[in-house]
């Protein structure tokens, strides 16, 4: 890798233009036709920079305390996808076929596979180009991983604040002809978009959990006695919002209540025991609401699957505000 680096720089220093002559094939990393990335090193400096890895590396240690997991550096420890596959079966609340621990390159990248496969799968890009391969991450490129991690804090509400608008100036190594050639690209790896949304976008909800925590008790309990004076109709009993409603049963059953309808059992999964099929369930009873005459929901069906109070608070006080006058 220190090889690698010298080269890269030799590369900077002349981009656009063929690496030093006296260079010889034989003593560089890069085959021929061969690329490799790497961030310019002033790139690295950069205070927004450093500020997303360090969200980022607090946010998974955060996510794996429970299984004694520590990361302290990106590149070296989520390559072989051991920890990517902890990660994503914490986020996801699912468990991924792979072997536990595989030492060799061929299972690590086996492995790596079946978890970014498994990543694709969640996030369900349709159409969208994913920035990140088994070949970038096991080769340990920062960029890569980094554009992974903010789609993933992205897609599960991660309680953090990525920083807005991080750039980056990539550096492109090739070798034609047993000489290095370089180029130079900008990566984007947060967008003022990307923040703004969902979790970003504030609302009473969050001035509530943020400025007046001691009334949320207030609120959970006004929210409990609407939903149970509706649901013990079917001899059921919420005493737990954000549990309860994870699944989305109860969801679907709430709005039949709510709009006196019988909801088919064909429509949804009465024993879901799947993430997917949880989801799958909210996401119902999001369109039953949409019939209804509410709001799209600012919560995703993921969200609320999740356990994310704050998410389901928002579901749970629409239908409150719309259906409070029924007796």
């Amino acid at each position: 890798m220190s090889d690698l680096q010298e080269e890269g720089k030799n590369a900077i220093n002349s981009p656009m233009s063929p690496a030093l002559a006296d260079v010889h094939p034989g003593d560089t990393l890069l085959e021929e036709n061969e690329e490799r990335t790497m961030i310019d090193p002033t790139s690295k400096e950069d205070p927004k920079f450093k500020e997303l890895v360090k969200v980022l590396i607090d946010w998974i240690n955060d996510v794996l305390v429970e299984e004694r997991i520590i990361v302290k550096q990106l590149e070296e420890d989520l390559y072989d996808g051991q920890v990517l596959q902890k990660l994503l079966e914490k986020l996801a609340d699912r468990k991924l076929n792979v072997a536990e621990v595989t030492q060799s390159e061929i299972g690590q990248k086996q492995k790596l596979q079946t978890v970014l496969e498994a990543v694709r799968d969640v996030l369900r890009p349709h159409g969208r180009v994913l920035q990140w391969n088994v070949d970038s991450i096991h080769g340990k490129n920062l960029v890569a991983i980094l554009h992974l991690l903010v789609s993933l804090a992205v897609h599960f509400r991660a309680p953090i604040r990525l920083p807005e608008n991080v750039s980056v100036q990539v550096v492109v190594v090739r070798k034609r002809e047993g000489l290095l050639h370089s180029s130079h690209i900008t990566e984007e790896l947060t967008t003022t978009t990307e923040m703004i949304m969902g979790r970003f976008e504030r609302d009473a909800f969050d001035t509530l959990f943020d400025h007046a925590p001691d009334k949320l008790s207030v609120v959970k309990k006004s929210l409990i006695t609407f939903v149970n004076k509706h649901l013990n109709k079917l001899n059921l009993e919420v005493t737990e919002l954000e549990t309860q409603f994870a699944d989305g049963v109860y969801l679907v059953l709430l709005m039949g209540l709510l709009e006196d309808y019988f909801v088919p059992l064909h429509n949804f999964y009465l024993t879901p025991d799947s993430f997917d099929q949880k989801v799958h369930n909210v996401a119902f009873a999001f369109e039953l609401m949409l019939d209804g005459g509410l709001k799209k929901p600012k919560a995703r069906p993921e969200d609320v699957v999740n356990l994310d109070l704050k998410s389901t608070l928002r579901v749970l006080y629409n239908l409150f505000t719309k259906y409070k006058h029924l007796e």
